[in-house]
């Protein structure tokens, strides 16, 4: 498989795949990745042969969030570059929420912070069992920023508020429970029910889609505008160049609890 971060495919029928490929470090996102993944969704989207777009990750994980060693080397960017890394974490998922057609994420293994955010960006998302999801930005000093309206959007507020807030982990069964992706289905019925899905697509008509797709968003305000983007990406800079961003770092690559924790007293017998 080639070294790209992402790899794009788009077969005969129309059906592009976009495979993120980091798959020793389980596809955490970096610079390189997420330009890629901009790159890409540009060209699709401007693609008239591509009808649907599906992304997967390669190897066993889906998408395990931010590179945490690149996270540690942004904590010391200078103001212009450390903006320019959360705008273009907000970009992708801007990109990925208001792509004029259908997209669906296969999820197995690890989902973690960014990758929960690419999920709560397409139309459809079917979940393997062994899928284990998280926002756990928290967990390291950082917002979640770039990718909170979309939680809201798919999870809602009293869903998004729990998880985003405790960075508890949970399974695939939980995550249909609470709307983060719409079926679990076994890796062995997997291709199969993704075909169907692509199936019940190619039956309707692709302006239709578009025109469908861009009304239930512009009319219920869930499309970001440039001002928007522009203060998620700096809520999230701030806060990862911050003392607690740059500590909870350290404590992940450490293997360490961070500062901030308060063991709990022992319970009384």
């Amino acid at each position: 498989m080639s070294d790209e971060p992402v790899l794009l495919n788009v077969d005969t029928r129309g059906v592009a795949t976009v495979t993120l490929n980091r798959p020793q470090i389980g596809n955490a996102y970096d610079a390189a990745m997420l330009t890629a993944l901009i790159d890409g969704l540009n060209t699709l989207e401007g693609d008239a042969k591509v009808r649907a777009l599906v992304i997967r990750g390669a190897g066993k994980h889906f998408q395990a969030g931010a590179d945490i060693n690149w996270l540690a080397r942004a904590a010391d960017y200078p103001p212009d570059q450390a903006f320019a890394a959360s705008m273009a974490t907000t970009r992708a998922m801007q990109l990925l929420n208001e792509f004029p057609k259908p997209t669906i994420a296969v999820v197995r293994g690890a989902c973690f912070g960014g990758g929960c955010g690419l999920v709560c960006c397409v139309d459809l998302a079917l979940a393997s069992p062994d899928a284990i999801f998280g926002l756990t930005e928290v967990r390291v000093g950082v917002a979640p920023t770039p990718i909170s309206t979309h939680m809201v959007h798919a999870m809602g507020l009293r869903h998004t508020r729990r998880y985003a807030l405790t960075g508890e982990r949970f399974g695939a069964e939980e995550a249909c429970r609470i709307g983060l992706v719409h079926e679990v289905v076994t890796a062995e019925a997997m291709e199969h029910r993704l075909a169907e899905v692509l199936e019940a697509i190619f039956l309707s008509a692709p302006g239709a889609i578009a025109v469908t797709k861009a009304s239930f968003l512009a009319a219920n305000q869930l499309t970001l505008d440039a001002r928007e983007m522009a203060m998620l990406a700096h809520e999230s800079w701030t806060q990862r160049n911050s003392g607690e961003g740059r500590e909870g770092t350290a404590a992940f690559r450490e293997k360490r609890k961070p500062s901030w924790y308060v063991p709990a007293p022992p319970v009384k017998t």
